[in-house]
């Protein structure tokens, strides 16, 4: 009597069934960092931004850019370039409502490109770098 020592169909199922599954767990997992890692590149962007705007504000007897641009302009460079966010959008300078104070915001408007949602990137001047989700 021959012996077969083949796999049995249900066996194929269960193991593309599990392999399905692992493959799942990897792509949720992987998107996750990427996002992670994206929101963490925002924040540093956002930081050397603020930092060049305060450098700014030192040299001009405390007056604040009226706009990012005037980082990479004028006299001075304060950063080599203004580079859109992780998501491919501009950041959103917000200029002090007061030259003399600072006040200011940068953020990203995060992955939907819309600004004044949950998943924005911000910084208000002085404050600690925040992602609302």
């Amino acid at each position: 009597m021959a012996h077969n020592s083949g796999f049995t169909l249900i066996e194929l199922i269960l193991v593309t069934i599990i392999i399905g599954i692992l493959a799942g767990m990897v792509v949720m997992n992987y998107g996750g960092r990427v996002r992670e890692t994206q929101i963490r590149a925002a924040k540093g962007d956002i930081a050397t931004y603020s930092n060049a705007v305060d450098l700014y504000a030192l040299d001009h007897n405390d007056k604040y850019p009226a706009s990012l641009e005037d980082l990479v302009s004028g006299e001075r460079r304060y950063v080599r370039e203004i580079r859109p966010d992780p998501w491919g959008n501009p950041y959103i300078y917000k200029p002090a409502t007061d030259p003399l104070k600072a006040d200011y915001q940068i953020f990203s408007a995060g992955p939907d490109g819309v600004p004044g949602n949950e998943d924005d990137v911000t910084s208000s001047s002085k404050t600690e770098l925040t992602s609302k989700k």
